[in-house]
């Protein structure tokens, strides 16, 4: 079993690599285009070589890599304020093309996710085959100075599968979380208004200067998506070619929009069966069954003691309508055996689910800046829609659903409780803007996700004229490393931006569905 899998891994360590990080070359270029939102000329943004990151399980990659901080300003619009410290590494290619080849650089997902515990990833996908990868960390996350991490957020949430999901014991547990880590890091002196994406935008911006690149390519997803399109709308310059995956489109994403990309996503898998003539004949009325499982265990939730799937004692869950639901957004079971899940549930066995939900047992405790998460959540997509917003939309994505599971939003439960603790300017005007670009682009997408939806992909590629956009079909969240067709259509676009070779995607086909005897 490799080490890493997807949609979560396990934190490494590194061997100590080069400390010694000299200007990056990257292919001869034409003039930049005309800065757009530069960053300010006087700014102290520099790079500082030094030691690579060492989590606590190897990352082959960063052997050989080579590593330091970007220093950038805490909060730009306050001249003469704090630095901040940001993790870089320049992973060499494996085989360099000669002339050297643009490097790539790439923007992971969260926001708050550790981005170094990507790089096994982005290596196995090819990323650095002929041309360097650079990693750096978003602002507050793991290895930057300060870290925004919550441990009180991790705590609790290693206990919360044992209380209900929308439970209000749950919800003032958390928000005391969520309260001691915003006092703590405060008090420390950290200004949390800084930590959002036109400040991400602009460190990624900076990046590229200090290291002399004059052009990269650029890869994010997720999260990363909306960065690389801020990044792109705000500072064209260097950009050689823009690949996004998994889109989350900056003008669209707010709270309640997540149930409908949650319903498309689902509905996408059940079609999906549903055109399988072995699952529609087994599974015959999936959105059926999903709706009776999450009235049934939300009027009568099932406490059971299952060990977490890593192994380990067996620890108390509650499994009810909202738990039942969030396992599935975050693709435990994967979407191939959620058929099978759902009508084993239905016939008294719950216990896919019930470890999909002891696995949050598990915390790696201060891996995940959460700060850096409610910063950009509460700053950027919360603001203008409301509690009721919520309930609405997700009446609208499941009438019928129970209003309990409905009022929250998935993945982010009681999070407008928690904006109103964490107190961050509304940023919403100056971040709900669409990009437009002429910058060659690839727009990547998953039929299977739940998270962000297909249909939120055309938004983006419409402004995009210079864009070539796929759909994998059958693929979840983050399409490239699941994906061989994905990763050499990748590959063709960094070496030909006008004319990627998407030929392959013509003939994939969903894999067939587990299917359960009766």
């Amino acid at each position: 079993m490799p080490k890493h899998t997807l949609p979560a891994m396990t934190a490494a360590a590194a061997l100590v690599c080069l400390a010694a990080l000299g200007p990056t070359t990257g292919s001869a270029a034409s003039a930049p285009a005309q800065p757009t939102g530069q960053p300010d000329p006087a700014s102290p943004s520099r790079f500082v070589p030094g030691s690579c990151p060492k989590p606590p399980e190897p990352i082959e990659a960063l052997t050989d890599a080579r590593c330091g901080f970007l220093e950038v300003p805490e909060n730009r619009s306050r001249p003469g304020g704090r630095t901040i410290r940001l993790a870089v590494a320049v992973i060499p290619a494996v085989n360099p093309a000669k002339p050297v080849q643009a490097p790539v650089v790439f923007m992971a997902g969260g926001p708050g996710a550790d981005t170094f515990d990507d790089i096994p990833f982005l290596i196995d996908s090819g990323l650095n085959k002929d041309r360097e990868l650079i990693i750096m960390a978003q602002r507050g996350n793991l290895y930057d100075q300060p870290n925004l991490a919550c441990p009180e957020v991790d705590r609790f949430n290693a206990q919360a599968v044992g209380l209900g999901y929308d439970s209000q014991e749950a919800e003032q547990r958390f928000l005391k979380a969520v309260k001691d880590c915003r006092d703590r890091l405060t008090a420390d002196g950290t200004d949390l208004s800084a930590y959002n994406t036109t400040e991400n935008a602009a460190d990624f911006a900076d990046l590229r200067t200090a290291l002399g690149i004059p052009q990269w390519n650029v890869y994010g997803y997720s999260y990363g998506s909306n960065l690389a399109l801020t990044y792109l709308r705000l500072h064209p310059e260097g950009i050689r070619s823009f690949a996004i995956d998994s889109i989350t489109p900056p003008q669209v994403v707010t709270l309640p929009w997540t149930w409908g990309s949650t319903a498309e996503g689902i509905d996408n898998i059940f079609g999906a069966c549903a055109a399988q003539p072995a699952c529609e004949d087994r599974y015959p009325d999936l959105p059926g069954t999903l709706t009776e499982q999450v009235r049934k265990l939300e009027a009568q939730p099932l406490t059971l003691n299952v060990p977490p799937p890593s192994g380990g004692k067996p620890v108390k869950v509650v499994l009810d309508g909202g738990a039942l639901l969030n396992a599935i957004v975050a693709f435990n079971p994967r979407p191939k055996d959620l058929p099978a899940a759902l009508a084993e549930l239905s016939n008294g066995n719950p216990e896919r689910f019930a470890k999909a939900r002891a696995a949050g047992s598990v915390q790696n405790v201060g891996a995940f800046a959460h700060g850096l998460t409610n910063s950009v959540v509460c700053s950027e997509w919360a603001p203008g829609y409301s509690e009721a917003d919520v309930l609405k939309a997700g009446r609208e994505a499941y009438p019928g659903w129970p209003d309990t599971v409905l009022a929250q939003v998935p993945q982010l439960p009681f999070q407008y409780a928690a904006c109103g603790i964490w107190n961050v300017p509304d940023r919403a005007s100056v971040q709900r803007v669409a990009t437009v670009s002429s910058v060659p682009a690839l727009v990547i997408s998953g039929t299977f996700d739940v998270k962000t939806a297909v249909s939120w992909a055309k938004d983006v590629a419409r402004n995009l004229s210079g864009s070539t956009a796929i759909q994998v079909p059958g693929i979840g969240h983050w399409v490239v490393p699941q994906s061989h067709c994905a990763q050499s259509v990748l590959a063709s676009f960094f070496a030909r931006p006008t004319a990627p070779d998407t030929r392959c995607v013509d003939d994939l086909r969903p894999e067939p569905f587990t299917i359960i005897p009766k």
